[in-house]
């Protein structure tokens, strides 16, 4: 009997002991999880930002993911703080210099996905104060609404700034200094390309359209793009300082799996072609390319503006890929003078945009907020655009 006892006991002892084993066996294999292959992240290296003005990484719009709410985000930063959705600083003076953002994505159970890091850099807010400075912005209809321009025009206004003068042949007029090269619907290729021999204007729907390329101009050879000429035009022939350009959207924007490389592929074609032109007429000038911004966060946005036409999923994918590749094939050429900006990280793509009551549907009289449009920000997130290229102009100014 007591022999029977002595052997349960050790088969006992074996069992508890192999239940350890297969326990340790099991974390391991937890803390070896392969990482989630549909997880594609788009932290850039550096994160402009000025001391009073607000600049945030919003985690939705540097992974894609169509459950990233659901992920554990651990942010490791000596400055600002980790909300909900983001991270998000407004730096002091004292916070002046470089400092690292390490961003991990975790699962439920705290096992680590991804990590990724960034250096944000924060500015001397008087930088270029008491200069004289020039910007031309290029873009589609987010430009064309003349928001985030305005905002740069605002932020330049205040005191300790260079006096800024921005070029253009468009804008909402008076006195308030905001223009710019912005066109609904434009493309690169538009930029690039479009000709009309007739009229550089032309009313169409009551409403007055550029049918040309303010970049091309005619020659006995037929239109060229000349940017010497615009500056001729615009600016009595001195380059800009700075100049911007957010473009995609419209490139882009009815692409799918099947052919999206080969639409980034043409706009870049398009962007690479205005870029040799720009460099030829302004070889000092600065270029920052802004990164494609995200658009609403809700298919509702979708469906308000396109029907069934296009799926926010579906754009959403293809504005990570373009933002991917920009990375890829703009990145690291600041020696050229071209810089990536990233708007993309800066922008709220559920408070950002316009939401306006509906009534909930049906016989239901009950309203709540629906988003109403797709790619266009309401003015917080033009607003956060135009934060966006602000700190990054002061980051150059910096350094000149």
């Amino acid at each position: 009997m007591r022999g029977m006892k002595i052997a349960l006991t050790v088969a006992l002892v074996a069992l508890s002991c192999m239940n350890l084993v297969n326990a340790q066996e099991d974390d391991a294999l937890v803390q070896e999880a392969p990482v989630d292959p549909s997880l594609r992240t788009i932290l850039p290296p550096v994160i402009y930002a000025v001391p009073g003005v607000e600049m945030s990484v919003y985690f939705d719009n540097i992974i894609l993911h169509p459950d990233s709410d659901r992920f554990i985000y651990d942010v490791q930063c000596t400055i600002g703080r980790q909300q909900q959705e983001r991270w998000t600083v407004v730096p002091d003076a004292e916070q002046v210099g470089d400092h690292g953002l390490t961003i991990r994505i975790l699962t439920p159970e705290m096992v680590p996905l991804h990590e990724m890091s960034t250096t944000v850099r924060v500015v001397d807010a008087a930088a270029g104060a008491g200069e004289t400075i020039s910007a031309l912005v290029i873009g589609d209809s987010l430009t064309a609404a003349s928001a985030y321009p305005g905002r740069v025009v605002s932020l330049f206004a205040t005191e300790g700034n260079p006096a800024l003068t921005m070029i253009g042949e468009t804008g909402p007029g008076g006195d308030s200094g905001n223009r710019h090269e912005g066109y609904g619907g434009w493309s690169c290729e538009r930029f690039a390309c479009a000709w009309d021999p007739e009229a550089e204007w032309k009313e169409v729907s009551g409403r007055m359209r550029r049918t040309r390329s303010p970049f091309l101009f005619e020659t006995p050879d037929g239109p060229v793009l000349d940017f010497s000429r615009y500056f001729e035009k615009n600016s009595a022939g001195a380059p800009p300082d700075f100049i911007t350009i957010l473009l995609g959207c419209n490139d882009t924007f009815s692409s799918d799996e099947t052919n999206i490389e080969e639409r980034i592929d043409t706009m870049f074609g398009h962007l690479d072609t205005l870029l040799a032109a720009i460099r030829a007429a302004a070889p000092e000038a600065e270029i920052g390319l802004l990164t494609l911004v995200p658009p609403a966060a809700s298919q509702d946005a979708f469906g308000a503006n396109y029907g069934c036409g296009q799926n926010r999923w579906q754009y959403r994918r293809n504005q990570h890929r373009v933002v991917e590749r920009e990375m890829e094939t703009y990145g690291g050429r600041e020696a050229e003078g071209i810089f990536l900006l990233p708007a993309h990280v800066n922008i709220d793509s559920v408070w950002g945009f316009p939401r306006p009551s509906v009534a909930l549907g049906g016989h239901e009289e009950t309203k709540i907020p629906r988003m109403s449009n797709g790619v266009h920000p309401a003015t917080a997130g033009y607003y956060q655009i135009g934060d966006s290229i602000f700190a990054w102009m002061k980051a150059r100014l910096a350094v000149r």
